[in-house]
């Protein structure tokens, strides 16, 4: 096709992309993951922006959704590594092309390093630039406490957040996998704007923007106008934590963006069209 490879030809050449991720230098991928958790810490903060003062819950999603989306252009057209994009490496290891090691080493490496950039980023915005002391840290807060307290609102908490993080990276790994189709960069901007703008508009759950949403709540706690303009209570507050960042959103988070990247988008493309010329 003259516009975008089709979909055999994208399962194809993602096969060559999941070798060359496995096969990183530690460095690289290090260095390359830290970028990916400051890009999309850069959409995080856009759309806590965006989001600020926008009162109709539809339009607000809607107007947070299409500019984070800018997060994952960073991340694919500038290069870097992210884990949630990552774990279409789940092609290559169904392939035969990449060994079980390879994919968690690069797993794990970018996890950390994805951690380490979106804090940075966030402790940058917070406590350095002064971007949060005000409204914008209101909505900063805000968001941080809705991802650790849902089991205060009758929810399954560790199911809930565990399916919405497997919507969530089956539309993040088909905008990376759409992305891979596109031939040109505005091609790639738009394969990418509308599944991002999806999750995020649906509510589903992202393992690397919550690790800068939570932090970033977690350093706007010290600004006193942040504090009065999120209208929480100090028990809500204190909800906002290191620990419940963990307990109660990451680790049911990124195990539901595992599924849904790796076994949904990863593993059901090679199933439907490399399964049968497996070497």
């Amino acid at each position: 096709m003259a516009g975008f490879n089709s979909p055999p030809e994208v399962a194809k050449s993602l096969l060559g992309v999941c070798e060359t991720k496995s096969r990183l230098p530690f460095t690289k991928m290090a260095w390359l993951g830290v970028l990916a958790g400051v890009y999309i810490g850069f959409g995080a903060h856009l759309a806590t922006t965006i989001g600020t003062g926008i009162g109709v819950l539809g339009l607000k999603k809607l107007a947070m959704g299409g500019v984070f989306s800018v997060g994952l252009m960073l991340v694919v057209i500038a290069g870097s590594e992210l884990f949630t994009g990552n774990c279409l490496l789940g092609c290559g290891f169904a392939h035969g092309k990449v060994k079980l090691g390879g994919v968690l080493r690069n797993w794990s490496v970018v996890y950390v390093a994805n951690l380490i950039g979106s804090i940075f980023l966030a402790w940058m915005i917070a406590s350095q630039s002064g971007l949060l002391d005000g409204a914008i840290g209101g909505t900063a807060l805000k968001i941080a406490y809705g991802k650790v307290a849902s089991v205060q609102q009758g929810l399954n908490h560790n199911w809930a957040y565990f399916f919405r993080g497997i919507g969530c990276n089956w539309l993040v790994c088909l905008a990376v996998y759409m992305a891979l189709a596109a031939k040109t960069i505005v091609g790639k901007v738009w394969a990418i704007f509308f599944p991002i703008m999806a999750f995020v508009s649906s509510g589903f759950e992202h393992c690397v923007a919550n690790m800068y949403f939570i932090p970033a709540g977690i350093y706007a706690k010290s600004f006193s106008k942040a504090v009065a303009a999120s209208g929480l209570s100090q028990a809500q507050l204190n909800m906002i934590n290191w620990g419940s960042m963990w307990s109660q959103n990451l680790i049911f988070v990124t195990l539901g963006n595992i599924v849904g990247g790796a076994l949904f988008v990863a593993i059901g493309y090679w199933y439907v069209y490399l399964r049968e010329n497996k070497a």
